[in-house]
């Protein structure tokens, strides 16, 4: 059953205005016809209620958002399947995701980020406490509500600690660019991979940029596994870099201990409090150089020699001639064992793209020193604004599906429309050029046109009279039909007088009236008309006194 405005769910959730649009549904505006309230109700695709698979991940949201009552994370009311649908009801979080803020504002300030990384962490405190872990946390799950709240919604690849893995790869993975080294390497999420994932969150809205970018997910995987961050800017304080320095750092039992000892720790930096910070967080102190040992740690793909170096060149000496081709063997075969590790977890997963093709059979041939280059594949999506100018938002929305990008699309109101056919259309989308695939897109749509311009109040002439006189009511032509709407007349109401028409022709300057009971006084007001049945407000009344 393909969502359609006024379609009615459960027989109480009326479908008014779709929201945003992404890989498994449509996150629509509703209205609980039981008790008036509005919400957000999110719709699986129909082709994914025939997978077992996706129908369960679908469920599952509803069950994981569930057990956690925070004022962090948003609110699941209902959840049903009806008429091959599937559909979870949520609270409808005012306000724009941090994705949308990152693309207009692209650097927050540091307050801010201490904010909602504080924010974020609390709530995630309480997700964890309930014995759920997140693991995809990104800007575009973070929803900002005007008054600075944080919201963390979608909870559909959430996992309860011993759970059952939902897929067949056995982790339910999430985004590459937010995703912890442990997720990478095929390892179990855990609370701390949530913190890992909130601090390139932080890195992000910091610096401007992602830490680790890379030409495939594979590479931006490896990337997460390997490769150190850029520096923060200078303009972030040690302490503040530190912080986020200890939330990436490889190593779980690096990074901070609990959600709730980093929301104390943000806390304490945004009151200045560095001392009280560093008790939450130890690696406030020294934060740099835990990152840089960790990352070492991280990248040796074999183990060194034991012994110092002495004893170590020592032993090369006695080594076999066979031993180092061996070595380079035993390496590449680490690195493509890896590199297969992170396809399978870094494939869209739960409906939110179509399955790769296996990965290719290894040659039988002798391996070279220097392996070859991974494989790339598209990450991004060409997306030109010209092509969206104009389209209804719901075309648009289509359009941005059929690219294959998997969009999260967010929807903006923007300026008042200047022509009735502009009116929920698209004014603007943000970014173009080459988008990267699951990114945040917004599309600005034109607002409701606003009124037009009210009629001068008429004029008599006379300006009184008596019973069963003929007057003359005069008024200046009306300009203010929009362009390419041109003026097709004007509409009079009289209220004690007559006239012999009260619909006039666009050319018209004047009306008679005939004057009625004496003592009394004679109303006159009108409408100017514009092509396609527009309208414009009432004039001014004027009132012509009547002798006695």
């Amino acid at each position: 059953m393909r969502p359609t405005s006024g379609l009615t769910f459960g027989g109480r959730y009326q479908l008014s205005s779709r929201i945003a649009i992404g890989g498994m549904g449509e996150v629509w505006q509703a209205t609980d016809l039981v008790i008036g309230r509005t919400v957000a109700i999110k719709i699986l695709k129909d082709e994914y209620l025939g997978d077992p698979g996706f129908l369960e991940r679908f469920r599952a949201e509803a069950r994981h958002a569930a057990l956690v009552n925070h004022e962090g994370i948003a609110n699941v009311f209902d959840y049903g399947e009806e008429d091959g649908s599937a559909y979870l009801v949520m609270e409808l979080v005012p306000g724009e995701a941090l994705s949308t803020v990152l693309e207009r504002e692209r650097v927050l300030s540091t307050d801010r980020v201490l904010d909602i990384v504080a924010q974020t962490a609390s709530a995630l405190q309480a997700a964890h406490s309930a014995g759920l872990v997140h693991r995809d946390i990104k800007p575009g799950n973070l929803l900002i509500t005007p008054d600075g709240r944080v919201k963390i919604t979608d909870f559909g690849i959430a996992r309860i600690a011993d759970q059952v893995p939902l897929t067949a790869t056995g982790q339910v993975m999430g985004t590459v660019q937010y995703l912890s080294p442990e997720q990478a390497s095929g390892h179990p999420a855990s609370p701390s991979t949530d913190i890992y994932s909130l601090g390139i969150v932080a890195y992000e809205a910091l610096a401007g940029r992602r830490p680790f970018t890379g030409e495939s997910q594979v590479a931006i995987a490896m990337a997460q596994i390997n490769e150190t961050p850029p520096d923060l800017p200078v303009t972030v304080s040690e302490p503040v870099r530190n912080l986020v320095y200890s939330c990436i750092a490889k190593r779980p039992e690096d990074r901070p201990a609990t959600a709730a000892h980093l929301a104390r720790a943000a806390q304490a930096l945004r009151r200045g409090d560095i001392a009280g910070a560093a008790a939450a967080v130890p690696g406030i102190a020294g934060g740099a150089a835990a990152l840089t040992s960790a990352t070492m740690m991280a990248t040796r793909v074999l183990p060194t020699a034991e012994g110092e170096e002495g004893e170590a060149t020592e032993e090369t000496k006695r080594r076999s001639p066979w031993m180092w081709p061996l070595i380079a063997i035993v390496s590449l075969l680490a690195v493509a064992l890896i590199a297969i590790i992170i396809v399978i977890a870094v494939q869209p997963q739960g409906g939110d793209g179509e399955p790769s093709s296996p990965p290719p059979s290894t040659p039988s041939q002798t391996p070279s020193d220097t392996p070859s280059a991974t494989p790339t594949e598209a990450t991004t999506v060409r997306i030109v604004r010209e092509d969206y100018l104009g389209l209804s938002y719901e075309d648009a929305l289509q359009k941005l599906e059929d690219s294959g990008g998997e969009f999260s699309i967010n929807r903006v109101t923007g300026p008042a429309a200047q022509t009735p056919d502009q009116v929920g259309t698209v004014q603007d989308i943000t970014p173009v050029g080459n988008v990267t695939k699951g990114s945040s897109i917004t599309l600005t749509v034109w607002d409701e046109m606003a009124p037009l311009p009210q009629p001068t109040t008429p004029t008599a002439d006379p300006s009184n009279g008596n019973s069963g006189d003929t007057i003359s009511i005069e008024f200046p032509s009306y300009e203010g039909c929009p362009k390419g709407y041109a003026r097709t007349g004007y509409r009079f109401t009289l209220t004690n007088a007559t006239a012999s028409s009260t619909d006039l022709n666009a050319g018209a300057k004047s009306i008679d009236i005939v004057l009625g009971d004496p003592g009394q006084t004679a109303a006159v007001s009108y409408v100017a008309t514009c092509k396609g049945d527009l309208e414009s407000p009432q004039s001014q009344t004027l009132e012509v006194p009547i002798n006695p």
